[in-house]
């Protein structure tokens, strides 16, 4: 009888429902959004009830429940670190979302393949990456694609687009500055303390654009607020961020990235069946198979790089570094070390040097981990 892998079988089934959960939330999003549909057309409103239900969830899972415990967080780091990294959060969701009312989720999936270019050029900006011929290639063919896949688009809409990729340049230099601010600080937020940090601060920066795009129209208007819709909405929201909390702790990088281009490739095709206006094109599909290509290329790149930064450990190293994991595995048991593990689970796993936190995607690996906005809410 052949024996079952259950470890591996429970790896892939949190692959499979954060897909699931991914593609759903995005495809909620727009029919909420959508004027053909539920009529919604208030993506900051959206956004505002997903952060503010986030940021209550999380609070009661930290302060109340104590399911993973806060980092050590002062005023000067919250000042310097969260504001910032919060308002350009803010920012990516409010466009994000806003470009479901003008443009179909299948294109916003091709146009998304712009986001390594635009981390890439945040994140030579910044200084935290070099430019190089290779890469910038790679980018080169990233943008060509997106470019052949936008002149097949039937339903080409300018404002859509110019919202959609603002939204994308916004996320990107939030991931530059949370591998700038936060890293060096040595802070690292799971996905539920980055609800818990991040969630109020872009609520509140959401209030000022909402009281001056959207309050009037809702004054005027005749808007129906479903209370379970609006519910279920954010709760599946929320799903998603601790489905990708759970694939984070059971799988690498290169995994969840995989995971994405296949979710983007189910959410093409069911966007298409479930919104009939989603129309694709030949042209379409060419330019966005090119685009990936230059994505693949790219991770590809990333990976080699970190395998070629890491030196084969010696003989004597390596028979130290046994010793010391012997001996921390027999301190476990010791009840003098029982206050070592005060860090909790979550929050302890995610400040080691496992797997997880190698930097093999650069700062597009913190993407997964504080997605927390961006794939949890608008997308």
């Amino acid at each position: 009888m052949m024996m079952v892998n259950k470890p591996l079988v429970l790896t892939y089934l949190y692959l499979l429902i954060y897909v699931l959960l991914s593609s759903g939330v995005i495809l909620y999003n727009k029919w909420v959004l959508s004027p053909k549909y539920f009529n919604f057309p208030f993506p900051i409103t959206l956004t505002m009830i997903h952060m503010g239900f986030s940021g209550a969830v999380a609070f009661f899972l930290i302060r109340v429940f104590k399911v993973v415990s806060p980092v050590k967080m002062t005023l000067e780091i919250y000042i310097t670190c969260v504001v910032p990294i919060s308002a350009f959060f803010a920012a990516s969701l409010w466009f994000g979302n806003t470009a479901y009312l003008y443009i179909s989720v299948a294109f916003i999936q091709m146009l998304k393949a712009l986001m390594p270019v635009a981390t890439f050029i945040m994140a030579v900006m910044c200084g935290t990456d070099k430019g190089r011929c290779d890469v910038f290639s790679n980018m080169l063919l990233v943008s060509v694609g997106v470019v052949i896949s936008s002149y097949g688009e039937i339903h080409f809409n300018g404002v859509g687009t110019l919202y959609q990729v603002t939204g994308i340049f916004a996320e990107a230099l939030r991931l530059v500055l949370t591998q700038v601010l936060l890293q060096k600080k040595g802070l690292t937020l799971n996905p539920i303390t980055s609800l818990y940090y991040i969630a109020p601060c872009s609520f509140v920066f959401l209030c000022a654009p909402w009281y001056v795009l959207e309050k009037p129209g809702m004054e005027v208007s005749q808007i129906q607020f479903n209370f379970w819709i609006f519910f279920s909405n954010a709760l599946c929201a929320l799903a998603l961020n601790f489905s990708i909390f759970l694939v984070i702790g059971r799988t690498g990088a290169v995994t969840i990235r995989v995971a994405g281009v296949l979710k983007d490739w189910i959410l093409i095709a069911l966007s298409t069946v479930i919104f009939p206006e989603s129309t694709i094109t030949g042209l379409n599909i060419i330019g966005y198979a090119i685009a990936l290509c230059g994505v693949v290329m790219y991770n590809y790149l990333k990976v080699k790089d970190v395998r070629a930064s890491q030196l084969p450990e010696s003989i004597p190293d390596r028979m130290t570094k046994d010793w010391k994991l012997e001996k921390k595995s027999s301190d476990i048991f010791t009840p003098k070390n029982s206050s070592d593990n005060t860090g909790g689970g979550g929050g302890g796993n995610m400040n080691s040097s496992s797997d997880t936190n190698v930097d093999e995607e650069a700062p597009l690996i913190s993407s997964r981990l504080s997605h927390v906005g961006r794939t949890q809410l608008s997308k």
